[in-house]
C-alpha cells in the first residue's frame, strides 16, 4: 500500500479537476500502486540470432552500456559459453566460480552470480566455457525452459532493463533466455544472406510465445556492420526493409574499426571512444529502445 500522504494528494487532485467519477480512497490507493509496481519492473529485452558473427554481442555489450550512461539501472546476462560479453566487459571469465551455468543448475541464485558495477549503472552475470555442458546436465530437468525466467523474477524490480545476450543457436538457452523475456531484439549484418535464418528465429520466437511466454514480443530488428561505401549493405538494408513485416530500428550500426578494437579492451565503446561513430551510434539505439 502507498504512504498516506500520496492517496490523500491523489484523492485531493480528483476531486479539484471536478471528476465525473467518484474513486473511493481504498480504489485509488489500489490503482496508483498498481501503476507505481508496473512502472517499476524491469524490461527483459533478448539478443538473439542463430547465424554467428552479425554483431549480436557487440551489440548486447554496448546497447547496456549506452542505456546504462542514460543513468537506466541495467543488468546484462552472458548465456553464450562463448563468455564474450563477460570478457568484453572487462571481466576475467575463466577466474570466476558463480555464473550463469550455475544459476542454470540451480545451485545458487541469480542474485549470487551478480556481479555489481562494472562501470556506472552497469551489473552482470558472467558466463564462461562450463555452460556448454549445460544442455546436457539439464535434459531430465522438468520445467527446465522457466529455471531463467524464475531467478530474474526475484531482481526485475531491481532494475530498469536486464539484457540477456543468447548464444549463436536455437539451443535450449536460447529458448530459457527467450521464455525469461518481454521482447527479443535482433541484430541482422548487412551482407548477403542477411535474411538466411532469419524465418526460423521468427519461427522459433512465436513457438515461445505461443507453448512458454504469451506475452513475448519482437523488439525489432537492428542492421550492424553498415558499410556506406558499398552498395551492396544498402541493397540488403532495402531489401529486409520490402521483404520483413517487423519493427526495424532507424539506427544502423556502422563497421567501425574502434567497435572492433573496444572488446580486446575490455570496454564498451561509449567509454573506449566516447566520440566514435560506433559510440554515437550505440546511444541512439539506447534513445530508441528506451522511447518504446
Amino acid at each position: 500500500m502507498i504512504p498516506e500522504s500520496k492517496g490523500q494528494k491523489a484523492r485531493s487532485n480528483l476531486v479539484s479537476k471536478g471528476s465525473k467519477y467518484l474513486l473511493t480512497p481504498t480504489s485509488c490507493d489500489v490503482i496508483i500502486w498498481e501503476w507505481t509496481w508496473r512502472n517499476d519492473m524491469g524490461r527483459v529485452i533478448a539478443i538473439a540470432n542463430q547465424k554467428g558473427g552479425v554483431g549480436k554481442t557487440t551489440t548486447a555489450i554496448n546497447l547496456s552500456a549506452c542505456l546504462a550512461e542514460a543513468g537506466q539501472r541495467v543488468l546484462v546476462i552472458d548465456i553464450d559459453p562463448q563468455g564474450n560479453t563477460t570478457s568484453g566487459l572487462g571481466v576475467m571469465k575463466d577466474d570466476i566460480d558463480k555464473t550463469v551455468y550455475e544459476v542454470m543448475l540451480q545451485e545458487i541464485e541469480l542474485t549470487d552470480a551478480i556481479i555489481k558495477n562494472i562501470f556506472d549503472n552497469l551489473d552482470i552475470v558472467p558466463s564462461n566455457v562450463n555452460l556448454a555442458g549445460a544442455e546436457i546436465d539439464l535434459i531430465d530437468v522438468e520445467d527446465r525452459e522457466y529455471i531463467l525466467k524464475n531467478e530474474i523474477a526475484k531482481v526485475k524490480g531491481e532494475y530498469d532493463y536486464i539484457i540477456l545476450d543468447c548464444p549463436p543457436s536455437l539451443s535450449m538457452l536460447t529458448v530459457n533466455a527467450m521464455t525469461a523475456s518481454d521482447s527479443v531484439l535482433v541484430p541482422i549484418q548487412c551482407e548477403y544472406y542477411a535474411l538466411e535464418g532469419l524465418t526460423q528465429l521468427i519461427h522459433t520466437i512465436n513457438l515461445v510465445k505461443k507453448k512458454l511466454n504469451p506475452e513475448l514480443e519482437l523488439e525489432g530488428v537492428v542492421f550492424t556492420m553498415y558499410d556506406s561505401r558499398t552498395n551492396l549493405s544498402l541493397q540488403v538494408v532495402e531489401n529486409v526493409k520490402d521483404n520483413l513485416n517487423q519493427t526495424i530500428y532507424k539506427t544502423i550500426i556502422p563497421r567501425n574499426i574502434r567497435l572492433a578494437e573496444a572488446p580486446s579492451h575490455g570496454l564498451p565503446i561509449n567509454i573506449y571512444d566516447s566520440r566514435s561513430a560506433g559510440a554515437e551510434s550505440y546511444r541512439m539505439l539506447a534513445q530508441e529502445v528506451m522511447s518504446k
